[in-house]
């Protein structure tokens, strides 16, 4: 009897740059690979059960963190991520065969795609509609399915392929290098540390009053540890100015000196917030944090060795 294949949730339908990242993956890719219409439908079916993991995008090199996911994670779910996967992006314009880019009157796609084409389609394409859809791939089955003319996508290359469309305009992005980075969560478990990991943490303010985020930063400067992503989000729960600090910061919660600074800034702020450990994509870190790592257990020897001289 074959072992039942593990599901995995991600953000669809087939041809979305989610499901692109997801297949490079290749532990993931052998799974049952379900598509959900939207971020959060992916988040809740992790909820539910009915998938044992989910994949959803949460930070685009051109337009920044993806809200949606991260405000989700932050406030609406209790998952942890597991890893995190950077794609290369390239945007195209897709439509029916014997379509120009001067015969399209009417484009498609998610908001956060045509964010980052923006200056192409100001320059190219400004009569048209801009129409939202739940995914670029959504996008593109759309145009598939439309009985009048004059209807584009901005969707990825493959699903193009999928719906039967043509490329009219290839990499149309404003700026060159586009990547989205994806996260893996899950409802449990804390991935081992690789020795190339990042942690992020939400934390909420005891009080908003002068000096306290350089509070929160210098519990992190104090421990050479390395943020690589520093963002502020209203709590929803507050008025104007009520907000939380979200922290991706360099380092494993089995790293002394990233336990150290959770424990701190959970006995000296509001609450505290864990989005995970887990493997970082891209190149190794700078070693700085590990050399903290070592004076820091020499200088918890020390205390250790002057405690073991009290009087008993």
């Amino acid at each position: 009897m074959s072992p039942t294949k593990q599901r995995i949730g991600y953000f669809g339908p087939a041809g979305t740059f989610t499901e692109q990242a997801l297949l490079t993956q290749s532990d993931l890719a052998t799974g049952e690979l379900v598509p959900y219409r939207t971020v959060p439908d992916v988040l809740d079916a992790v909820d539910r059960g009915e998938v044992s993991l989910g994949f959803v995008p949460i930070e685009n090199s051109i337009e920044g963190t993806v809200n949606f996911t991260q405000d989700a994670l932050v406030f609406d779910h209790d998952l942890l991520i597991q890893r995190e996967v950077v794609l290369d992006i390239e945007h195209c314009i897709l439509a029916k065969k014997g379509t120009s880019l001067k015969d399209v009157k009417t484009l498609l796609s998610i908001p956060v795609a045509t964010a980052q084409c923006h200056e192409y389609i100001r320059n190219n394409l400004a009569p048209a509609e801009l129409h939202a859809a739940n995914s670029t791939a959504e996008a593109a089955r759309l145009v598939s399915e439309e009985t009048s003319s004059g209807f584009a996508a901005v969707a990825p290359r493959n699903a193009g392929a999928i719906y039967n469309l043509e490329v009219i305009a290839s990499n149309i992005a404003d700026h060159e290098g586009n990547q989205t980075r994806f996260v893996l969560v899950g409802k449990e478990s804390i991935p081992s540390a690789t020795g190339h990991d990042r942690t992020a943490l939400v934390v909420f303010q005891r009080a908003d009053e002068p000096g306290s985020l350089i509070s929160i930063l210098q519990e992190f400067a104090a421990r050479r540890i390395n943020l690589s992503q520093l963002l502020s989000r209203p709590t929803k729960r507050g008025g104007l100015g009520d907000y939380c600090f979200i922290i991706y910061c360099d380092g494993h919660i089995t790293n002394e000196l990233v336990a150290d600074v959770l424990r701190d800034l959970h006995a000296k702020q509001g609450a505290v917030k864990f989005l995970g450990s887990y493997p970082a994509a891209g190149a190794q870190a700078h070693t700085a944090r590990e050399h903290a790592d070592a004076r820091w257990r020499e200088a918890d020897d020390w205390v250790t060795a002057l405690r073991a001289r009290i009087a008993r």
